[in-house]
């Protein structure tokens, strides 16, 4: 199980360093060039930058969590995801283009496990010792 949690801790600790990085220093590419966001309000630079500093802080939480694997971090770190995926999730799964079938299917797809994997994770540190 302390694999499982510290591989779930490493897969969105890298996501969120990507975005993080992207967000920060080059937003408006992000906004171009990925499918589905520009199905959501226009692009604003400062939330794209704020959204990215955000998420680098939340990949160096994650990636401490990784690091020492203990229960209480590994927890405390995986909350905090849940804490953003969470409406991130039902912000997404409420903004679906149902011209856009397999875009919206491939959308939702990923917020939802972006929700599914850290539960499952958040489950196996609990049982950490």
């Amino acid at each position: 199980m302390r694999a499982y949690v510290r591989a779930v801790l490493i897969a969105f600790a890298a996501v969120q360093l990507v975005l993080g990085v992207w967000l920060t220093f080059v937003p408006k590419t992000f906004y171009d060039h990925v499918p589905t966001v520009d199905w959501d309000p226009p692009y604003a630079e400062h939330a794209f930058r704020d959204f990215g500093a955000a998420s680098l802080g939340l990949a160096i939480v994650l990636i401490a969590a990784a690091v020492r694997l203990d229960r209480f971090l590994a927890t405390l770190a995986l909350v905090a995801y849940l804490a953003f995926s969470i409406p991130h999730t039902v912000f997404h799964l409420g903004h679906l283009e149902p011209d856009h079938l397999g875009w919206s299917i491939v959308l939702a797809v990923s917020v939802g496990l972006m929700i599914v994997l850290p539960l499952t994770a958040l489950a196996g540190a609990r049982r950490m010792t």
